[in-house]
């Protein structure tokens, strides 16, 4: 079984998608990382390099060609991604949502403490944040409209979508475990 995680920033989905992953022994993978690595060897943020994919595709296709080669290579894995869904339509299609300010307030929290992210080379205040993540959101919606014609925002390409704003971790974790294991049971008993 192959699950791809995808969802609005600040709704958990690394967070859940690794926990999960480690529950039922599955590898995981996550294409942001390899977008931030190629953004960092440029010296760039990671929203100004995914700006650069607006006018060159070879940015995303490499991600792509990754994504398509993984789920050829490999069968049971979690993947962190924002089109695994479309790259890989056999796989469980889960989507994280959340409320936009209360995402970039867990982001900003998070900023604070480790900024791993490389979208917001300084943590001034929230605005900043809010600003670059919807920066983030514009680009990306810009570039898999243009090269793939999809929405990756439209809760219908998706099997289980799950609002988080006010649940905890433990809750989200709790509710995509319980669907996930509903899957799994009903893939043994066909």
């Amino acid at each position: 079984m192959i699950i791809s995680f995808n969802g609005d920033e600040g709704a958990g989905k690394t967070t859940i998608g690794k926990k999960v992953a480690q529950k039922i022994g599955f590898n995981y993978h996550y294409t942001g990382q390899i977008f931030r690595d190629m953004a960092e060897k440029r010296g760039l943020t990671t929203v100004e390099y995914l700006k650069l994919g607006e006018t060159d595709p070879s940015i995303d296709k490499e991600v792509d060609d990754y994504v398509v080669k993984l789920a050829k290579e490999e069968d049971d894995f979690l993947i962190d991604s924002r089109m695994a869904w479309h790259f890989i339509p056999h796989s469980l299609k889960i989507y994280l949502q959340v409320d936009e300010l209360v995402g970039v307030k867990r982001i900003y929290e998070q900023l604070k403490e480790k900024n791993t992210r490389n979208e917001v080379r300084s943590v001034r205040s929230l605005e900043t944040v809010l600003a670059k993540i919807r920066e983030r959101k514009e680009t990306d919606n810009k570039r898999y409209l243009q090269y793939y014609g999809v929405n990756i925002h439209d809760k219908k390409n998706y099997d289980f979508v799950l609002d988080t704003t006010a649940l905890s971790r433990e809750e989200v974790f709790e509710k995509v475990m319980e669907f996930i294991n509903s899957k799994m049971n009903a893939d043994k008993s066909d």
